[in-house]
């Protein structure tokens, strides 16, 4: 009876069908967990994404299944991730990060904008790799879009897309947003030379609050009018600003900046991490689509890279090149990247509010690239 019952509960438990797939996806949550907490590679990010992985792929839990027909409901994580699915998340993201950026480094240098665009290369180039791949041009567009280093406007463009794309495409996105640390400082030094990344820029001019109010009204108006389809990314990110620029409305800009981005993260980190279920993730396919997405981020930190060191050059030693690869737009991340490996080479030299105007455009940027290929492909 003893045995008998001892093997009645391990056919009962989740051991007995652990497959090797969902082992392989516990070991890589588990090297993601260690990243963000012992090497801090955005915790905030990376802690719920892993986490996520890993009880997605515990067998049994029913997480992310959905209600059947009987009517039995789903599992926790499946209705939270129709927040992913249906492109709430996203929104909710740029209003939170609207709140929480400082426009006034790119309204000071307007030619930051340029980086911006140059940091979109990554996703030209994914898109034409994609084709020749054979996927489907709305599949191409989703996978490139990656190049953007940009989670929500990823998740935003693949739902409308190749919405069965999205758990490959969300995972590459938020996961290369997270490793930031680890990809682009190799690049930032392999394309810069020693001279160049020490030279020290000066000090941005004011820019008024009457310039800070009016830019998100600006850029709102003309972005809607050219694409209305990125309306709701472009949107909230300028109405998030503008809470914080008016002065008016401090109550909802904190609970926009702090609680509000605080839940929404958890809850999409938990569900786009619940997406890589080991069975399903583990196929050529898919891996092929997380190295195109590694490729466009990779290109993408080159094009802005490239034009920073353009600028650097027409500008006779005004730019730093290093405030190129924060054209891509994992904000802030990206910019601070900049500014500690400027400080590696000369410790009074500050970039970070330099790079933060690039790391603006770049978000705007990879909205409006998302915006043009859901007009042609959508």
């Amino acid at each position: 009876m003893f045995v008998d019952a001892l093997i009645k509960m391990w056919n009962s438990s989740g051991f007995s069908i652990l497959s090797w797939q969902s082992a392989v996806m516990i070991l890589i949550s588990g090297f993601l967990m260690f990243l963000a907490i012992r090497r801090k590679f955005e915790p905030l990010l990376l802690l719920p994404i892993a986490f996520g992985m890993l009880l997605a792929n515990l067998p049994l839990t029913g997480l992310m299944e959905g209600s059947d027909s009987l009517g039995e409901p789903g599992g926790l994580l499946y209705y939270l991730y129709q927040g992913v699915k249906l492109g709430i998340y996203p929104s909710l993201i740029f209003l939170g990060v609207g709140a929480m950026t400082d426009f006034g480094p790119l309204l000071a240098r307007p030619s930051s904008l340029f980086i911006g665009a140059g940091a979109q290369f990554g996703i030209a180039v994914a898109f034409i790799v994609a084709i020749a791949l054979g996927f489907s041009p709305q599949e191409s567009a989703s996978i490139s879009i990656i190049g953007g280093a940009d989670g929500p406007t990823a998740i935003f463009l693949t739902t409308r897309l190749a919405p069965h794309l999205l758990a490959p495409i969300s995972i590459a996105a938020y996961s290369y947003m997270a490793l930031i640390p680890l990809i682009q400082p190799p690049l930032m030094r392999a394309l810069t030379t020693r001279k160049e990344r020490e030279i020290k820029m000066k000090q941005l001019r004011p820019v008024s609050k009457l310039e800070k109010i009016c830019f998100p009204i600006v850029v709102t108006t003309f972005c809607i009018l050219l694409l209305p389809s990125v309306a709701p990314l472009i949107g909230m990110l300028m109405l998030g600003n503008l809470f914080k620029e008016s002065g008016v409305a401090d109550r909802l800009s904190d609970t926009v900046q702090n609680a509000l981005i605080n839940i929404v993260t958890i809850f999409l980190g938990l569900t786009v991490g619940a997406t890589a279920v080991g069975p399903q993730f583990l196929q050529a396919r898919t891996l092929g689509i997380i190295t195109l997405g590694l490729a466009a981020f990779i290109f993408s930190t080159v094009g802005g890279l490239l034009i920073a060191k353009l600028m650097c050059w027409i500008t006779k030693g005004k730019i730093n090149p290093l405030i190129g690869s924060a054209g891509v737009s994992a904000v802030p991340m990206a910019a601070r990247i900049s500014h500690i490996e400027g400080q590696k080479v000369k410790l009074t030299n500050y970039l970070l509010m330099h790079a933060m105007g690039p790391n603006v455009a770049g978000v705007i940027g990879s909205a409006v690239a998302a915006g043009v290929l859901l007009s042609i492909f959508g």
